[in-house]
């Protein structure tokens, strides 16, 4: 958990150790804004304690100060902001409802505003958060984390172009920011120019500036066929302990890609058992298991053929879903490269209405509750607000693709919201699918790839949902298997584009060319022509993977 407090709060509670308090990612700038005066003595000592509780990862104890605070003196804004640093990373809802009383009760601090924009971003809602970013500017215009900010917001929002001005400005003003020396590379990235980003992160690097994170971006650049000189310096680095476990796992997956590239096997994999482990991450695979049976028993296909109706009719939407790196990244720049089609990158959206319906608690929830809600009405105005959201990104496209992976989670979902979506599930061998999640730095929602065992049993509950869901809707969902669109690029692209229901364009095969930001680990794959050298890539781990070949049992075609 790190604390995200914005730095003019050492000033607000005037002294000094609450500082510390900041995040890394919040760095000071240097001229401080003026704070507004304390309510009182006994609000500020109770909210100093709420932050020192939060350090030490006492939330529930930190929750319970700020509202005591607000009992006494109602609507104080630290007390919100406060509330909702305790909630990042836990409830995204409720930081966004904190955040947002906060900057309500003192819209003119800049903080405020960039602490919600963050929220909205996280929860891919660009347009709000473009705003935030722009009022935290107007109110600060030299605040370095705005800015980058602002900058990923529009790498988000597929505007790559537009972020690239916003990061030099932020390295102008503070040439060592870790957020702007990251950012600037990464956003050249998502635009192809990778040779440009890869001189970046090489002056990150010898600048000593978020070195884990730029090795690991740096090795991503390009695929390496001869020892470069990196490989010693990042296994050097990894000698280094005060890069900390976080650091330590960024090196290890990048000296791994690097090994993977040189066809080192035993070395790379050893590298990304290493990474993983000092990732920390843990899954429960049981009581993943214990929802997917949830999910099947209630989503029925007489449940879902009963409340379409509800829905709304677009043909507009067109949902790709499958595991990571099952080829979805590939699937909707294929798709995308149609005039017609608008590929939107990976959409949150759907998953917070699951979250608001209760649809994705693990803890046992009845989820016959939760289908309860959706009255007709509700359906109906869930379904138009998400069309809405949809259509800001492309008022003219007749197809607009969401590639988020694990919407595969929520087809039952889909099938009532838009009874004529068209749903594309990507398919890969499973254990060529697992190892390429493996080899991955993920971030902590997909912690079931931290271990081979794990990987391999979340398949076989990914796999037995996806069977359950073409009983639901059958012949519905379309199956782009990667391996077949590797081996006749032109025949399944066309049986893409027909299912989608628009007439072929010579484009979709080159969809290498296609301009726009690519945001995902993907990016420098989609910018090649199709290449065969990811099918049966397991073969070369095989001695190292027996755990995850056992877990996934009948479902490795070994």
């Amino acid at each position: 958990m790190s604390n995200r407090l914005p730095p003019a709060w050492a000033k607000h509670l005037k002294t000094q150790p609450l500082a510390r308090a900041v995040s890394p990612k919040a760095v000071a700038p240097k001229a401080q804004p003026k704070a507004s005066p304390p309510r009182n003595q006994a609000d500020d000592l109770l909210l100093r304690q709420a932050l020192e509780l939060q350090k030490a990862e006492q939330l529930p104890e930190a929750e319970e100060l700020c509202l005591k605070v607000l009992a006494r003196t109602p609507n104080h804004p630290l007390a919100f902001y406060i509330l909702g640093t305790l909630g990042i990373g836990y409830d995204n809802e409720k930081v966004l409802r904190y955040f947002a009383r906060a900057v309500a009760e003192e819209p003119r601090n800049p903080y405020y505003h960039l602490s919600l924009g963050e929220t909205y971003l996280k929860l891919s809602e660009y347009t709000p958060a473009i705003r935030h970013f722009q009022q935290a500017l107007a109110l600060k215009p030299d605040m370095v984390e705005a800015l980058c900010a602002l900058g990923d917001a529009y790498k988000a929002f597929d505007k790559g172009e537009m972020a690239l001005p916003l990061f030099e400005k932020a390295l102008k003003i503070d040439r060592d920011h870790p957020l702007a020396r990251i950012g600037l590379p990464g956003a050249l990235a998502s635009l192809g120019r990778m040779d440009e980003a890869a001189l970046h992160l090489k002056k990150a690097i010898e600048r000593r500036i978020a070195v884990p994170n730029a090795y690991n971006a740096l090795v991503h650049t390009r695929k390496f066929t001869e020892e470069p000189q990196e490989l010693a310096a990042i296994l050097a680095e990894l000698r280094d302990t005060d890069h900390g476990s976080e650091g330590a796992a960024s090196l290890h997956h990048a000296a791994g890609k690097l090994l993977n590239d040189l066809r080192r096997y035993k070395e790379a994999m050893d590298h990304f058992k290493q990474g993983n482990q000092a990732g920390g991450q843990k899954f429960d695979i049981g009581s993943y298991r214990r929802w997917v049976d949830t999910m099947i028993e209630t989503f029925t296909p007489e449940l879902v053929a009963s409340m379409a109706d509800y829905g709304n009719p677009s043909e507009a939407p067109v949902f790709v879903v499958g595991m990571p790196r099952s080829g979805t990244t590939l699937t909707e720049q294929i798709c995308a490269s149609h005039p017609s089609v608008h590929g939107a990158g990976e959409l949150s959206k759907l998953a917070r209405i699951a979250n608001g319906l209760g649809l994705k608690d693990r803890t046992g929830a009845d989820l016959g509750k939760s289908i309860a809600k959706m009255t007709p009405d509700l359906t109906r105005t869930l379904a138009d607000e998400h069309l809405a959201y949809l259509r800001e990104r492309a008022p003219d496209a007749l197809r607009i693709v969401d590639k988020m992976p694990h919407n595969f989670e929520l087809i039952g979902l889909i099938g009532i919201l838009f009874p004529n979506a068209r749903i594309i599930h990507c398919r890969r061998d499973a254990i060529d699918n697992c190892i390429s999640c493996f080899v991955l730095q993920f971030s902590e929602a997909h912690s079931y790839s931290a271990d081979l065992r794990t990987l391999g049993l979340y398949y076989r509950e990914y796999d037995r949902l996806m069977r359950h869901w073409n009983k639901v809707l059958p012949g519905c969902i379309f199956e782009n298997r990667y391996e077949t669109l590797i081996e006749d690029q032109e025949e399944q692209s066309r049986r893409l584009i027909d299912y989608l229901g628009l007439p072929w364009d010579d484009a979709c095969l080159r969809f290498f060319d296609r301009d726009g930001s690519v945001n995902t680990f993907s990016r420098w794959q989609v910018r090649q022509p199709i290449y065969k050298s990811s099918v049966k890539r397991w073969k070369n781990y095989e001695s190292e993977i027996q755990p995850l070949i056992d877990a996934l049992g009948d479902l490795a075609e070994v």
